[in-house]
């Protein structure tokens, strides 16, 4: 099944002609998000929703993972919350092996067995668009280096929602490969004084069961297929080929096939991210290797003091 690929003039730094002719149709979703607040808080539960404004690759789920560790280590029992869509079934296996994941078509169905089974917190994958959860702390992932791109709610952009939203939320975590303070950054310094802001960076985890030495196909459905690539080739990987697909992309018999005939042919290893290995059929995966990842958070004992206070 193919899925969706965003166009490029979404990351373009300023809006093209095809964005301004789509002006209408945004102010009518900018409308839409408006009249639809109206959330309500949760009881018994405190709740933390990761999510973003810009319409994926920003790092919600490792975020997700790494703030799992954190409340272990603080003595709560948490857990996950994720919608149940059918094209996702990665992200939820992903965080149903680093913990318990309620998973439901409504969030607010799955975050009241939470409740029943008595958490204390629930980690929302996403979810800061859902109109019926006022959530004890929201946070906005963001992509460092492309940040918002032409800055327009979609379908003229890739933004949920308007930048200016931001003021809504409690903290912002700029995840990428860049130690330095971005232009972005000082961007939303300038725009939104009194909001948190933390960093962090990626890296592997099993490094050591690969060889960087060989020559690579890398292949992925992400929402930033190139941030992929500049970790892998920050980490020395030697990547000769690349193949970007969709978002969530389902792979095909067919699509592995070709994919392994291209690497055999040009005498490559193949790899790809934890995401995709797992929306490929178990016995599809062989000479496939893959990356595991997690996010290192720069300041992350002022994190903990920041999450301490607000539970």
């Amino acid at each position: 099944m193919m899925k969706f690929k965003k166009p490029k003039f979404w990351d373009s730094e300023k809006p093209n002609f095809i964005a301004l002719a789509l002006l209408p149709f945004s102010y009518l979703i900018i409308f839409y998000n408006f009249l639809t607040r109206g959330k309500k808080k949760i009881d018994n539960i405190k709740t933390i929703c990761i999510g973003n404004i810009y319409l994926g690759g920003t790092g919600k789920t490792p975020l997700c993972i790494e703030m799992m560790k954190i409340l272990n280590t603080l003595d709560y029992k948490a857990c996950f919350v994720k919608k149940n869509y059918s094209d996702q079934v990665d992200e939820q296996k992903l965080l149903a092996s680093r913990g318990k994941i309620f998973c439901e078509k409504k969030r607010i169905d799955a975050i009241r067995k939470a409740v029943h089974e008595k958490f204390d917190v629930a980690i929302f994958d996403d979810g800061l668009q859902d109109n019926k959860i006022k959530y004890d702390l929201s946070i906005v992932c963001f992509n460092e280096k492309i940040g918002i791109g032409n800055g327009l709610v979609l379908p003229s952009g890739p933004l949920r929602e308007n930048f200016k939203n931001l003021n809504l939320y409690d903290a912002v975590f700029l995840n990428g490969i860049n130690y330095n303070e971005s232009t972005f950054e000082k961007k939303i310094k300038e725009n939104f004084p009194n909001l948190k802001i933390f960093r962090s960076t990626y890296s592997i985890t099993n490094l050591n069961e690969l060889e960087i030495n060989e020559g690579y196909l890398a292949f992925a459905g992400i929402g930033n297929f190139g941030s992929f690539v500049d970790l892998l080739k920050i980490n020395n990987f030697k990547i000769l080929r690349s193949i970007s697909y969709p978002d969530h992309y389902r792979y095909s018999e067919n699509d592995i096939k070709k994919i392994k005939e291209i690497a055999l042919s040009e005498n490559l290893k193949i790899i790809t991210t934890e995401k995709d290995y797992l929306r490929i059929q178990e016995r599809m995966r062989k000479d496939i290797k893959l990356v595991q990842i997690k996010l290192d958070i720069k300041n992350k004992d002022e994190f903990i003091d920041f999450l301490r206070n607000r539970l």
